[in-house]
C-alpha cells in the first residue's frame, strides 16, 4: 500500500492533495484532529496510537492503529483488501 503523509503527528500535504473539494479537505482535518485527540487521550492504550494517511492510488482515508515502539500495524480501516480492489476498479473505469 502507498500512503501519502498525512499524519496524525504533522501534516504534510502533496501535489495531488491540494486539488481536492474544500468540503473533502475540511472532512480530512477533522479526520486528523480526532486522531490527535484519541491519541492525547490513549484511548487505545499508553503503547499504541491512531494515524491518518491517504492511499495514493485511490486517495482515500485510511485509518490505522499502530504499536508506538514497533510501528506494526494492529488494525487498519478500511482493510488492505478493500483498498487494492478499489485501486483495481478505478484503473478499469
Amino acid at each position: 500500500m502507498e500512503t501519502s503523509a498525512i499524519r496524525s503527528i504533522g501534516l504534510t500535504v502533496p501535489e495531488a492533495e491540494k486539488q481536492i473539494k474544500p468540503d473533502e479537505r475540511a472532512e480530512r482535518v477533522a479526520l486528523v484532529q480526532a486522531a490527535r485527540t484519541v491519541n492525547e487521550a490513549q484511548s487505545y492504550g499508553p503503547n499504541s496510537e491512531v494515524t491518518f494517511s491517504l492511499d495514493r492510488k485511490t486517495h482515500k482515508p485510511i485509518l490505522q492503529i499502530v504499536d508506538r515502539a514497533t510501528r506494526e500495524v494492529i488494525q487498519q480501516l478500511p482493510p488492505e483488501y478493500l483498498l487494492r480492489m478499489a485501486a483495481h476498479l478505478h484503473s478499469k473505469g
